[in-house]
């Protein structure tokens, strides 16, 4: 990470979803949510679960710092650096959000509407998504790393700025599903949405080097 304050931040995040956890975690039922389906239906599990998910804000978080480290093109990360901090923290923001919805869930099942929090979520992640990805440099860790967009910089280029055209649409239509009242039909659009995101760049990818 470019910036000290925002590598900071990274792991000052991960501790506080620790910290809520623990600190909640001997007033938790025995039981707690951990799986919605699509048409909201949850199921449960043991609470020590709730610590997989916290702990991945953990986990995370060294891994955000550690693999631009051993990028074979880890001097990239030095021209979109500032990008790739706000994607960490908007992870960690994100995952910490995740924790706050199963917290809340076990105390008082029913208060939130958690397909509808999550939609909202991963649409302005994707939003995000799709207005850094022209930035986002040639390297082996984000991005369309196809062996394609890989074999040449102008690809690269080409292949992200189409992504993030795509990823940003994905985000509107994800957070226009938040309005659909069908659960089952608002996954759907959104996981559709999703694959058209990530298949349409992958394909033009391989079309543009096969062009040369």
């Amino acid at each position: 990470m470019k910036s000290r304050n925002l590598r900071i931040a990274n792991y000052v995040l991960a501790v506080c979803c620790v910290l809520l956890t623990a600190v909640l975690y001997p007033f938790l039922p025995g039981r707690v949510p951990i799986h919605w389906d699509i048409s909201g239906a949850v199921s449960y599990g043991p609470k020590a679960q709730i610590f997989l998910l916290c702990g991945m804000s953990a986990v995370f978080a060294g891994l955000f710092d550690l693999l631009p480290r051993i990028d074979p093109r880890r001097k990239h990360y030095e021209k979109f650096g500032k990008y790739y901090d706000w994607f960490c923290i908007l992870m960690q923001l994100f995952l910490l959000i995740m924790t706050g919805v199963v917290l809340v869930e076990s105390f008082r099942p029913g208060t939130l509407s958690v397909p509808v929090v999550v939609m909202l979520c991963v649409g302005l992640l994707f939003l995000f998504l799709g207005n850094i990805m022209p930035k986002v440099k040639s390297n082996f860790y984000i991005g369309f790393r196809t062996p394609w967009a890989l074999s040449s910089e102008e690809n690269w280029r080409r292949t992200h700025r189409l992504g993030g055209k795509c990823f940003f649409v994905s985000g509107v239509v994800t957070l226009l599903s938040c309005f659909i009242p069908d659960q089952t039909v608002a996954f759907w659009l959104v996981m559709i949405a999703l694959l058209v995101s990530a298949l349409i760049p992958t394909v033009m990818s391989y079309v543009w080097y096969r062009k040369g």
